[in-house]
């Protein structure tokens, strides 16, 4: 059921050294492709990365919270082409969602790491860094990578007595 999926999906930053199967990727990769976007424009795009040397080089494009993605097996660059849509950052969004539900249903974990408005130097923005390592065309922003792999670590599933209640409205605020 998908609501169990959902408990159960956490940040996974620890990954086994081990492959993920081909099928799995590509699992990923087409759910990702039946994402919802506005208006049926389908923005985004999506860059499967398995080579170790250049998912070291992504996990070096933020100064903070990228750096665990080196123990990754696979990437996941979520690409959108901002002149195509004025809601491509969401569209981008719900496909990243939906990419780390995908992996969570195979037994794999996931984590989002930032990407847009986020920086690699001072002077050098991470979508820019990873449109150089990536050879993404200038139209192309970078929301986001997903780094997912076989877990090397173990997190409960959240517990349903901890939800917010308080934040859910009915009919009126």
């Amino acid at each position: 059921m998908l609501f169990d999926i959902i408990k159960s999906r956490r940040s996974i930053r620890k990954f086994q050294n081990r492959e993920i199967e081909q099928d799995k990727i590509d699992t990923i990769l087409k759910s990702a492709l039946l994402s919802p976007s506005s208006r049926s424009i389908r923005p985004w795009e999506f860059i499967s990365v398995t080579n170790g040397e250049l998912i070291k080089q992504l996990s070096q494009s933020k100064g903070t919270g990228s750096h665990f993605l080196a123990g990754a097996p696979l990437a996941v660059a979520v690409v959108a082409d901002h002149t195509l849509s004025d809601v491509w950052i969401e569209d981008a969004s719900i496909a990243a969602a939906i990419i780390q539900l995908a992996a969570q249903d195979l037994g794999l974990g996931s984590c989002w790491i930032q990407i847009r408005e986020r920086f690699h130097t001072e002077q050098v923005t991470a979508g820019d860094y990873i449109r150089e390592v990536l050879g993404i065309p200038g139209q192309y922003s970078v929301e986001c990578l997903i780094a997912i792999g076989y877990p090397a670590e173990e997190k409960k599933s959240y517990e349903e007595e901890m939800l917010q209640h308080q934040k859910l409205h009915f009919d009126r605020f």
